[in-house]
């Protein structure tokens, strides 16, 4: 999700929170109150849907097993009056609190050392709150994926339609598992947000995230793969396509035999500790949305992500192989171009994880909205945010994300 955007909203003031504006209070709320099918991913509506996935669409859970949610150790540190140059608002230096409050965050956590030093709340979320993860959730699939290859279900280089034979029909047929985690196929799809016609926007209509035409049939996730066709030779340079993340998860179901949500439950959210259950967005055949429809708590997010940043284990337990947490921290930069260099000038993709430096190699799960796992192996530290923003993608506002997160790691170095 990170083509640029152009200039950001108008901001005059802190931006409030749903409750504040109105959505879904009262009983009933009034209709002009209520996130619909059109607009429940937009302003002001996402302030209060992206909390309550489950209140708007068909769901699965990602169980998190019996065991005892795995502590995080505090540490509070105040890192609020940390400062660093802000795009958004050409302030030199903007402070970590004032960027907190006008970047529409929900929730904010930060680690060092396997400690948790910062922790905070807004927009009524809570220590609990499922929050919608959008396309954090490729990152956990590329996990999941590294599981599956050492255990021998999938294999990297074998053409995808000996695992998944429907596939010859369209250009991801001889693609290979490799070529689509680091989103290198030269299959055509168009990630235009928003957009009617577009293949997102296709996507969005399949998974139920956006409704049809008056007339117009409803495919799957999956009838929508089969459509797409090839533009170019497959290996090529990165170009980012969520479709990619959904047809992983079709060849990861078809190899094992289980569904998605019973996969990252069986190797991941119930070994990693955590606290709450998480789940997915489905569509009509039952297929989770991969690519973007994850939903957990903040602290479980951290949990996930301190797991990557302990090389793939927990305590004495490997879940990911520690091969593949170093190969989703290491890329190639020469395949990475504009626009997604304005973020990341020395960035790469592995494995459904952005790169943002392959020399200092801290790496990221990131989503449209201001969804953000960071991880900084150097430094042992973790930065992770749930956000509302009033679009999918604002240039500034990743730059600031990545701008703060990062000064706060050198700072607390």
């Amino acid at each position: 999700p990170e083509s640029p955007k152009s200039a950001p909203p108008a901001r005059t003031s802190t931006p409030r929170s749903a409750r504040a504006q109105g959505i879904m209070q009262g009983f009933p709320p009034p209709p002009d109150k209520r996130p619909g099918a059109e607009n429940w991913d937009l302003p002001p509506f996402n302030r209060w849907s992206f909390q309550n996935m489950r209140a708007l669409f068909p769901t699965v859970d990602v169980w998190r097993g019996t065991g005892a949610p795995r502590t995080l150790p505090t540490e509070a540190q105040d890192i609020t009056g940390l400062t660093f140059e802000a795009a958004t608002t050409g302030d030199k230096s903007q402070s970590i609190k004032a960027w907190l409050d006008a970047s529409y965050t929900d929730g904010f956590l930060v680690m060092q050392r396997g400690k948790v030093v910062f922790e905070h709340y807004a927009n009524d979320m809570g220590l609990r709150t499922p929050h919608l993860s959008q396309s954090v959730a490729k990152s956990l699939v590329g996990a999941l994926t590294g599981i599956l290859h050492d255990e021998g279900a999938v294999k990297l280089d074998e053409p995808l339609a000996r695992i998944v034979p429907e596939l010859a029909q369209c250009g991801y047929g001889d693609a290979t598992l490799a070529q689509v985690l680091d989103m290198r196929s030269g299959v055509r799809f168009s990630e235009d947000y928003g957009t009617p016609g577009s293949d997102m926007t296709r996507i969005d209509i399949a998974s139920g995230w956006r409704p049809p035409l008056p007339g117009e049939a409803v495919p799957t996730i999956r009838d929508v793969i089969l459509t797409l066709p090839n533009e170019r030779p497959h290996g090529g340079a990165f170009k980012y396509r969520s479709i990619e993340t959904d047809l992983i998860a079709w060849v990861l179901e078809r190899a094992t035999g289980q569904s998605l949500s019973d996969l990252l439950s069986d190797r991941i959210w119930s070994r990693i500790g955590a606290d709450c259950d998480g789940f997915f967005t489905v569509d009509r055949a039952g297929t989770v949305l991969a690519d973007g429809g994850f939903n957990a708590s903040l602290r479980d997010y951290a949990r996930f992500g301190l797991m990557m940043l302990e090389g793939g284990a927990v305590g004495d337990q490997q879940i990911v192989p520690e091969a593949w947490v170093r190969a989703s921290a290491t890329g190639d930069s020469s395949a990475f171009g504009a626009p997604y260099t304005t973020a990341s000038p020395n960035g790469a993709y592995s494995n459904q994880w952005w790169i943002q430096d392959v020399e200092r190699g801290d790496f990221m799960a990131r989503g449209v909205f201001g969804q953000l796992i960071y991880l900084d192996p150097k430094t042992d530290f973790m930065a992770v945010k749930m956000s509302t923003w009033p679009d999918f993608l604002i240039e500034s506002y990743t730059l600031d994300t990545v701008r703060a997160v990062t000064a706060i790691r050198d700072a607390l170095e």
